[in-house]
């Protein structure tokens, strides 16, 4: 008899409970899988829980989301920006690290600078080899150095030649902390929106799309092309069946930063060059070779004049190199004018 009187009470609280949840809507009945499903308080608890910590994960992705739209993506090998003096002029670059089992050698500068009541757009690449500390050095030092220059406003060519010259001899008396190694280097320098001054030494090369068509703004400074100023320097360019051609058996560009155990036979005497502005400018491309040895010039151009969004642009560019098997460091920089 007290069995039966347990077992009828427990039957009364059951069957109130039951009545409770049915009489009181669940305010998230999306955790429920069925709608008159009752939980006892603690299971609820864990669902609200549950919730709770689903609300705050997507608050912090919009949160996010909401950053990069003004400060630009956290990805360090991924970014954008824009110039405040015109709204169309834009900039990404993306970067992909090679095959090789060594750390990332390529480094990139992509900014938009005022100084004074001008604005600078600053673009580079620096391209290391045996080496990633002479890249980054570059990385943080070169354009201050071209901007130190005190003609850099009436003469920027001769400003960015000295530059140049000044910033690897620094790189020569830090040989002992810098390293053996060396780095190319591509630089682009937009004055005011209207004016383009690139340089650069090695491989890392810049193009400019104007009406739809690639158009060089740098020069490969390979060993085979300058043979007879490294021979006059006291060195020699091999040529080994099956390898490029090489400044005394060991180095693929005839000019670069840094190399201190060849730099009697290397130049670092950048190839410097103005492009203006203009209606028909539609898109620069800086990028190092790991781009280049795969896609010709026009075929850059033609792979992304579609391509509205400069960042976009750039990490397709990359991709489409990883695509057709280029195993180096791609980094890539494109800058939009329209």
């Amino acid at each position: 008899m007290q069995g039966t009187r347990h077992r009828i009470g427990r039957e009364r609280l059951e069957n109130r409970d039951q009545r409770a949840c049915q009489r009181i809507p669940h305010p998230h009945p999306q955790l429920f899988s069925l709608p008159s499903l009752c939980l006892s308080p603690r299971s609820l608890s864990h669902r609200l829980d549950k919730l709770h910590i689903r609300t705050a994960m997507t608050g912090r992705e919009i949160l996010l989301k909401m950053k990069e739209k003004v400060l630009g993506s956290s990805d360090p090998d991924s970014g954008k920006g824009k110039s405040k003096m015109s709204h169309h002029i834009t900039h990404g670059f993306h970067l992909v690290k090679g095959k090789a089992h060594h750390p990332m050698e390529d480094y990139v500068v992509a900014q938009f600078k005022n100084i004074d009541d001008h604005e600078l757009g600053l673009f580079a690449i620096f391209d290391g080899h045996l080496s990633h500390e002479i890249p980054e050095y570059l990385q943080s030092n070169l354009f201050k150095n071209i901007l130190k220059e005190p003609d850099f406003w009436t003469e920027p060519q001769k400003a960015v030649e000295r530059a140049y010259r000044v910033t690897d001899a620094n790189i020569l008396e830090k040989a002992v902390d810098l390293g053996k190694g060396g780095s190319t280097a591509v630089t682009a320098i937009l004055i005011d929106c209207q004016k383009l001054v690139v340089a650069n030494v090695g491989d890392s090369r810049a193009i400019v799309c104007k009406n739809g068509v690639a158009k060089q703004l740098s020069v490969d400074h390979e060993p085979s092309t300058e043979r007879e100023d490294i021979e006059n320097r006291g060195g020699f360019v091999s040529n080994f069946p099956g390898d490029v051609p090489r400044v005394d058996g060991q180095l693929a560009v005839a000019r670069a930063f840094g190399d201190k155990s060849l730099k009697k036979h290397l130049s670092s005497e950048p190839y410097v060059m103005v492009d203006l502005v203009d209606d028909t400018t539609e898109f620069v491309v800086l990028a190092s070779d790991g781009l280049w040895k795969v896609m010709t010039n026009q075929e850059v151009v033609d792979s992304i004049i579609q391509i509205k969004d400069a960042r976009a642009a750039a990490k397709h560019l990359t991709e489409e190199a990883v695509k057709r098997r280029s195993s180096d460091d791609i980094s890539c920089i494109v800058v939009r004018f329209r």
